[in-house]
């Protein structure tokens, strides 16, 4: 309700397959093929959801914030573990008669992964498309592997628990497209961080992790930035090249990132609210006799 548009990231790159990739669509029920098939397009190409993507993401970006301080990363899995639960939702209503104080007020009290990725109570910044695959590495094939569960007393095949299962196969490439809108510059900073972890390979994605899979590397292409805030020419001007552009043009408002110390910037901002978050912590933790 509160929304007003303020700066765009927009982020363009493919994802490459350096192991073999399953993300499961679940336990076929088909008579004949992959017990454990993966997810697929409607023409039956690979797929990964940009769920996958986003929520591998932010696992990784929340275990590093919960090594700075646990209240900078909620459990959105847990509602006793959210920043803010139900109950307090329903108490800030009470207490705050406007919506757009008691906005505010949500907005202040929510953890920083949530305010990038989104909750329950608040939307996401963050939006990643459906990764679809690269037609040139693709060839219309998956690989079939074997599985079997082992009986831990013969230390053998258990019986009744051979499967198989299909894999996307390595050197596989993904169009990755994401957007981001509206984020603090320290917002920005986690996700370039996030990015970062994908581009060197340290965040698998998918099943069979343990077994190797799931290793990928992302090549970002382009980063276009535009910020508007506070500047409604500016806004105005963006808006008429939108009207007379193509989709594949950049638009003169945009900023390359890659092309200036946007991401040294953003990462900055960051470490400084992360190292203010600390020491306000600290302070707060220190008694009176201490």
């Amino acid at each position: 309700m509160f929304d007003t548009f303020k700066n765009r990231l927009e982020i363009t790159g493919k994802l490459k397959t350096i192991t073999a990739l399953r993300i499961s669509a679940g336990r076929s029920s088909e008579p004949i093929g992959s017990d454990l098939p993966v997810i697929k397009d409607s023409l039956g190409n690979p797929l990964i959801p940009g769920s996958s993507f986003k929520g591998a993401m932010r696992s990784r970006l929340e275990s590093f914030l919960r090594g700075i301080n646990p209240n900078l990363a909620a459990n959105p899995a847990i509602e006793a573990e959210w920043s803010i639960t139900s109950q307090a939702i329903k108490q800030l209503k009470e207490d705050y008669d406007n919506d757009e104080a008691f906005t505010k007020e949500l907005i202040a009290q929510t953890d920083l992964t949530s305010l990038l990725f989104g909750s329950p109570w608040i939307a996401s910044k963050f939006q990643v498309r459906d990764l679809t695959v690269v037609p040139d590495t693709w060839f219309g094939q998956y690989q079939e592997r074997d599985g079997v569960a082992i009986d831990r007393d013969t230390e053998t095949a258990a019986d009744g628990k051979l499967y198989d299962f299909q894999v996307v196969p390595a050197g596989t490439q993904f169009e990755f497209k994401a957007v981001v809108e509206n984020a603090e510059n320290y917002e920005l900073g986690l996700l370039m961080i996030g990015l970062h972890q994908f581009e060197t390979e340290q965040i698998p994605l998918g099943g069979g992790r343990s077994r190797g899979l799931g290793v990928v590397k992302l090549d970002i292409d382009k980063m276009y930035w535009l910020d508007v805030s506070n500047n409604p020419e500016k806004l105005l001007t963006y808006l008429q090249e939108l009207v007379n552009s193509n989709s594949s043009d950049k638009l003169p408002s945009y900023q390359d990132v890659k092309e200036s110390n946007l991401k040294q910037d953003w990462t900055n901002s960051l470490i400084h609210y992360l190292r203010k978050n600390q020491a306000k912590t600290q302070t707060t933790e220190v008694t009176p006799n201490s």
